[in-house]
């Protein structure tokens, strides 16, 4: 689930996105709460305008937003009271360190690669066209349902013919201060535990410090 706001563009709109939309959207519109699904019936979000009726917005963060349990609870009481029967609920992390555990030339390409990454009790098919991508590394993963911090949205794809199941991230698009401005990808040093939840600052902390190079 990815929740955000855009304080210029969509004043005292909370905006959350819960799946890839699949053809055209269709909205439903009840007391200041907007369902959206697909043309397959799917809910893929909701908007809640006025949010300042529902939780505090001045105290909201411009862009993505990690709700609290109580912030959850009252988003989901609005629902009911606009007549809803959906209910909003936190998943796993989707930004998380991860082990490539193989990594091949893509068959279409002559810099793409095909690489396999544990992410934690899961492996998914990712395709990589960092420069310094290989096996044996430990990397930051953006899974399915992630919002980056230029705004982009992570979901299900393919490269060049090939699935692709997220994005193996550098430190520029992870939004690093210290970010080398080169591509490639950024490794994280091999303590860090496969599947555990990225942590911004501590990895910050390591590019400034040289511990982490790329």
């Amino acid at each position: 689930m990815i929740t955000s706001i855009n304080k210029e563009a969509y004043p005292n709109t909370l905006i959350v996105i819960l799946a890839q939309t699949n053809g055209r959207s269709e909205f439903e519109e009840k007391d200041d709460v907007t369902r959206v699904t697909d043309e397959d019936g799917n809910v893929t979000g909701f908007n809640f305008f006025n949010v300042d009726k529902i939780i505090d917005y001045d105290k909201l963060p411009n862009g993505k937003v990690k709700l609290t349990d109580d912030q959850l609870e009252a988003l989901n009481k609005k629902l009911a009271e606009a007549g809803f029967d959906d209910k909003l609920a936190y998943g796993k992390p989707t930004l998380v360190y991860g082990y490539v555990k193989t990594c091949e030339a893509h068959p279409d390409s002559d810099h793409l690669h095909v690489t396999t990454i544990d992410v934690g009790g899961e492996e998914h098919q990712i395709v990589c066209g960092a420069p310094n991508i290989a096996q044996g590394q430990k990397v930051v993963v953006a899974l399915p349902g992630t919002l980056m911090p230029n705004g982009a949205q992570i979901w299900p794809g393919e490269l060049r013919g090939v699935d692709s199941y997220g994005m193996i991230c550098s430190a520029r698009e992870l939004g690093l201060p210290h970010a080398p401005q080169k591509r490639g990808i950024m490794v994280v040093p091999d303590s860090f535990e496969v599947g555990a939840e990225f942590e911004p600052t501590k990895c910050d902390e390591l590019i400034a410090s040289g511990e982490i190079t790329l």
